[in-house]
């Protein structure tokens, strides 16, 4: 095969890319991440690896009683997910995403140009700061304050929603970093959904969501990368009752 064909078929088929680049792919070294498989922002750092082929050890964190490797890891926030290259550790999503991509050459997850790479950047933190947490605050909170949280979120997905409109994805013909950032939406976002007992994102109202989110589920990387949605109502209906016994307990 002809190195252009080779590198159009790449570009049109996640699972040719993945194996193709496990064996061709420098700057291997040893890969782990810290995390936990029902943690969205570990995810998206799980489906960057394997869309660019590397191989990794996954190691579980236990978020209720962290480990000694996550705190000397990530000192300064003590979250997942945490990356180590070689033993040297990249926290925060968003940074490993980047550091992924710049790292190991082949399928490109942010855009080669410097005007879309920046807007790519803006509307993930975009994604992370009002639309994650805001959907957090919508299914937590109760009453007449649930309704304007949710009206709330609702705008910050408006403008997503646009983002998307008339592409199949976010990074045109193949998923790339904004897609990886959205993919939260596919799954974690039902269980929110329902642990909240509301609808955040309506079909009729978010049509180009609804169809991208169609899109996204279809890749066969994504897919089998999916946490059950049992376990994730399981996740954030803990959470909510770990959150609320703590505030109960306030004096």
């Amino acid at each position: 095969m002809k190195t252009g064909q080779k590198e159009q078929n790449l570009q049109t088929n996640c699972i040719s890319v993945s194996q193709f680049y496990r064996i061709s792919t420098g700057k291997m070294g040893e890969v782990k991440v810290i995390g936990s498989s029902a943690s969205l922002f570990y995810t998206r750092v799980e489906w960057a690896l394997k869309l660019k082929g590397v191989t990794y050890e996954y190691i579980q964190e236990d978020l209720l009683n962290k480990s000694e490797l996550l705190l000397r890891s990530n000192p300064v926030h003590k979250k997942i997910p945490v990356l180590l290259h070689d033993d040297k550790p990249v926290a925060e999503s968003l940074v490993i995403l980047e550091y992924i991509d710049e790292t190991w050459k082949g399928y490109s997850l942010l855009p080669q140009d410097p005007y879309e790479r920046a807007t790519a950047r803006f509307w993930a933190k975009f994604v992370d700061e009002k639309c994650v947490i805001g959907s957090w605050q919508a299914m937590a909170a109760e009453g007449e304050a649930k309704e304007k949280a949710i009206e709330s979120v609702q705008e910050q997905y408006a403008f997503i929603e646009k983002q998307i409109r008339g592409k199949k994805f976010f990074g045109g013909e193949q998923i790339g970093y904004l897609d990886l950032v959205m993919g939260w939406k596919t799954l974690w976002l039902n269980a929110m959904e329902e642990v909240g007992i509301m609808k955040l994102l309506d079909p009729e109202k978010f049509p180009s969501l609804h169809q991208w989110t169609e899109n996204f589920k279809q890749i066969p990387i994504i897919q089998e990368s999916m946490p059950p949605q049992e376990s994730l109502v399981n996740y954030f209906q803990g959470s909510l009752n770990y959150v609320r016994s703590l505030a109960a307990n306030k004096p």
